[in-house]
């Protein structure tokens, strides 16, 4: 497949700047499959859209304050993204501006808590650096002082609440570690919405992946098949696993745990680093409804939802457009039935 086949435009205005004031107001397109116009709710509607005995699966990661605003010896500013602790507590990192940064430069925060110390240049700006933390406190609590909360480069407006770009069932300090971006479907859910799903007899389980900067990054090829993902840790719990087996659909909040569970599918192991890369013709064995936030053109979650929906996706998607759907972390959300699930004439 050529890449340039999951390409669309998508006018800067349409790109949400922040969440709306209530998470479960924004809008939720429902694909009602091939030849029906799709129907146009709100993430609030989504328990009405289920039936008992469906499962619904979340990602609980919680993203890491992981955006270093830093300064040189010399006075100077440089950034540092943290990308993923490694097994000898180094980092692996994305540092500006790396080329005029030498390899055992230390950097500090503004207040002297945090100092970073710049290992080995990897190239196109990414590095290994090491992290130190003064005054009794542990690295990661020092991080939660003087960090900043990731959002991706297309969003241009300072978030008033943190909060907001975490979901309201995130656990920190998991056994993966944190992430650098959010599993940007859970936003939307709400006690409320959580509530209404159990009263419905439709339950809630959660397994974590450790979302990387590779879950969000352009497709680097022309042709689909030569993208490589980058490895992201997951995790499933077993009791998790044991619903799935017995659920009559399983429906995935966000790209992001679809990933996860079709990885654990795939490995047959529950834990793991997971490089999926899921395209094409790809054999889902565990995902059978999905709600998700819209992509950006050209990346590999298109792509999955390629996989998942067919060509329908860019009819569902111009429908989007066409009606004031907002687009991408902040905006709003679909919910799709994977192609083979459709029963003919239903």
């Amino acid at each position: 497949m050529d890449s340039t086949a999951f390409d669309y435009e998508l006018p800067t205005e349409r790109i949400a700047q922040e969440p709306l004031a209530v998470r479960d107001a924004a809008r939720l397109l429902v694909d009602r499959g091939p030849g029906t116009e799709p129907a146009d709710r709100t993430v609030r509607d989504l328990p009405s859209l289920l039936e008992p005995g469906d499962l619904v699966v979340v990602n609980r990661t919680r993203v890491l304050p992981a955006r270093l605003r830093l300064r040189r010896r010399s006075g100077g500013a440089a950034e540092v993204l943290l990308l993923e602790e490694q097994a000898d507590g180094t980092w692996r990192a994305l540092v500006r501006p790396s080329r005029k940064l030498r390899v055992g430069e230390w950097l500090t925060s503004d207040d002297g808590s945090l100092q970073v110390e710049l290992g080995d240049d990897h190239g196109e700006g990414l590095r290994t650096v090491h992290l130190a933390a003064s005054g009794g406190r542990s690295v990661l609590d020092t991080l939660d002082a003087v960090g900043e909360v990731p959002l991706p480069p297309y969003i241009h407006r300072p978030l008033a609440d943190p909060e907001r770009y975490q979901t309201i069932f995130s656990a920190g300090g998991g056994s993966l570690g944190e992430s650098v971006a959010a599993p940007t479907a859970g936003l939307h859910l709400t006690e409320r919405v959580l509530d209404e799903l159990s009263r419905r007899g439709i339950q809630v389980v959660s397994l974590e992946l450790a979302v990387g900067i590779g879950t969000f990054r352009p497709l680097s090829a022309g042709k689909v098949e030569d993208h490589v993902m980058h490895a992201e840790h997951y995790r499933i719990p077993e009791a998790t696993w044991a619903r799935l087996e017995r659920a009559s659909r399983v429906v995935a909040i966000g790209t992001t745990t679809v990933r996860a569970l079709e990885s654990a599918a795939v490995t047959g192991q529950l834990e793991g680093r997971t490089e999926l890369f899921i395209h094409g013709d790809y054999p889902f064995a565990v995902v059978d409804r999905l709600m998700t936030n819209f992509h950006q053109p050209r990346s590999s979650l298109l792509v999955m939802i390629d996989a998942f929906v067919g060509s329908r996706w860019r009819a569902l998607y111009d429908h989007a457009l066409g009606h004031g759907y907002r687009f991408l972390s902040f905006g709003d959300a679909m919910l799709l039935t994977r192609h083979d699930r459709w029963v003919p004439g239903a």
